[in-house]
Formats: C-alpha cells, sequence, structure tokens
C-alpha cells in the first residue's frame, strides 16, 4: 500500500477530531502536525496527556502500517509515555515516528512530540501487534 493510500487509510473521525495532519509517510518514518486547541486541553491550558498519546499511537499505527504486506493489519498492544513540557493551548506540536524494531510480529515505534521552538514535549514508545491477513478457508 503506497502512503497516500495509508494516510487516507488514517483519515477517520479521531484523527479528523484531534485534527491531525500528516507531513510525511514512508515505511521508515512518519510525521505529522496538531494544532493545539482548547478542547483538546487539561484545566490548565495544556494538552491533555491522553490526545498527545493518541496523537502518538495513530502515527505509530501508520508507520506500522506502511511496513506490512496486503490484507493484514495492527493494533498496539502497549505503549508507554514520558510527558516532559507543556504544550499549552494556540501552540502546535509534531510527531515523528521512528522504528526502533520492524520484525515479522511485532513492531515498535517510537514517537517524539516536540513545539516549534524545537522543545521536547514527550516521548511515546509503542509495540504494534502485527496481524496477517487470513487466508481463505481459515476461521
Amino acid at each position: 500500500m503506497d502512503s497516500q493510500t495509508i494516510i487516507q487509510r488514517y483519515d477517520m473521525p479521531l484523527t479528523r477530531w484531534l485534527g491531525i495532519s500528516f507531513l510525511h509517510a514512508t515505511p521508515e518514518r512518519v510525521t505529522a502536525e496538531l494544532v493545539v486547541r482548547e478542547e483538546l486541553c487539561n484545566n490548565a491550558g495544556i494538552l491533555h496527556g491522553g490526545m498527545l498519546m493518541a496523537f502518538a499511537d495513530t502515527l505509530g499505527a501508520c508507520g506500522t502500517s506502511l511496513n506490512l504486506s496486503d490484507g493484514a493489519h495492527t493494533t498496539t498492544i502497549e505503549s508507554k509515555t514520558n510527558f516532559l513540557a507543556p504544550a499549552p493551548a494556540g501552540t502546535k506540536v509534531t510527531g515523528e515516528s521512528l522504528p526502533l524494531h520492524r520484525g515479522r510480529r511485532t513492531m515498535v515505534w517510537q514517537t517524539r512530540i516536540t513545539t516549534e521552538e524545537g522543545g521536547l514535549v514527550a516521548v511515546v514508545t509503542q509495540t504494534q501487534l502485527v496481524i496477517e491477513a487470513r487466508r481463505r478457508g481459515e476461521a
């Protein structure tokens, strides 16, 4: 599957609601940006941790999808986030997801989320399960 098809595959309600804009998508690297809107923030006016995790999860899953064989799909089985700095409402963050491991059964991606000035907001490491396509006649 080509990168444009993958990006269109990730044009889902949550991705649209978050406002994720993909900038680059290849089997080796996925980048996207997100404008921090008030409705994505906590009571302190900074991007909610769950939104950071959803952003990173989307990028890592997209990267994994670009490495799958036809008919296979993926799901996240583990994710760890280090929150390092705030991203206030009205700013923009960029996520860059790179593979740490691309195996037959699992893939591990690390996403660095930074501010426009290059400050590190969060680092997310996730493991994606590779689910092979079912063969004809398999249950």
